[in-house]
């Protein structure tokens, strides 16, 4: 993670130490999170439906593999899961499951022991088998375990764009600057280059506070690890947003504007703006 990098800006070509992983054939983003709790699932399945309400194809794929939710969130009850694929039992596009949203889902399960922690083989398949289906989707939006396991560092450096959400609880906040300093600290030892997270606050009482809460924290990063994590957004404390995902109904395609609604919007269109989808993808959409 060198000194230079820029909030989720295209990583530099892998060093390798992280060349086993196959890179992905659309934009990558992880939306992960140093505390649990902090509502990660729900700002990652509400930037691949922003996404997709903007004419985008993406991907959302649950990377929480020793306890997934995204499918439950959702309200889908697929056949198949990572756990088949990576067992051999089928292949990768056998467990996309579609949705009524225009998100494809890859769900992982819960409960797997096998599945908290893989191996460097088993992730190395895993991180195969989403650069095949990556081709036919313009973004690839994983969803982690949170915390700093082995996982979360691998695919956070496998990444183009890394998403850290926090709230303005304290001890969220100290686990988000732990997180950051993890993927510092195992880019300086294996000598790659992964993008410097960006943020995002969650349950904030208004954007102000957000705007503090990532200069407090972006001041820390800056003075101990020289890194500069921008704010790419921000939620408002709202019992809506932890209402609007069981039975699979997600407030960004609800039919009232609300701020919830905008904070989205404009998490979708900083992706979009500083990923856009490329014209060869566009032309085969229109052909």
């Amino acid at each position: 993670m060198s000194a230079t990098s820029t909030s989720f800006a295209p990583s530099a070509s892998p060093a390798p130490a992280f060349a086993a992983l196959q890179r992905l054939r659309s934009p990558f983003f992880l939306v992960t999170g140093g505390k649990g709790g902090v509502g990660k699932t729900t700002v990652a399945i509400h930037l691949a439906l922003e996404l997709a309400r903007s004419g985008a194809r993406p991907l959302l794929v649950d990377l929480d593999l020793g306890l997934a939710n995204v499918d439950v969130l959702l309200g889908l009850s697929p056949k198949r899961t990572l756990a088949d694929a990576l067992a051999g039992l089928c292949r990768f596009e056998d467990c996309v499951v579609e949705t009524a949203h225009g998100v494809d889902v890859l769900p992982a399960s819960s409960g797997v022991r096998e599945l908290a922690q893989l191996d460097a083989a088993a992730r190395a398949r895993l991180a195969d088998g989403l650069a095949e289906l990556s081709s036919a989707y313009d973004y690839v939006i994983g969803d982690s375990a949170a915390g700093i396991g082995a996982d979360v560092l691998a695919f956070a450096a496998h990444a183009d764009g890394v998403l850290v959400v926090t709230t303005p609880d304290a001890a969220a906040l100290a686990d988000a600057y732990g997180l950051i300093k993890a993927l510092d600290e195992l880019a300086r030892e294996r000598g790659g280059d992964v993008p410097t997270p960006e943020l995002f606050v969650n349950l904030s009482d208004d954007g102000e506070q957000a705007d503090r809460i990532g200069r407090k924290l972006r001041g820390v990063c800056e003075r101990f690890l020289s890194r500069s994590p921008r704010l790419a957004g921000w939620l408002p404390r709202s019992s809506w947003v932890r209402s609007s995902l069981p039975g699979g109904r997600p407030f960004v395609h609800g039919v009232r504007r609300t701020l919830e609604s905008h904070c989205l919007r404009a998490l979708g269109e900083r992706v979009q703006r500083l990923f856009p989808r490329s014209e060869a993808r566009l032309a085969g959409l229109k052909g």
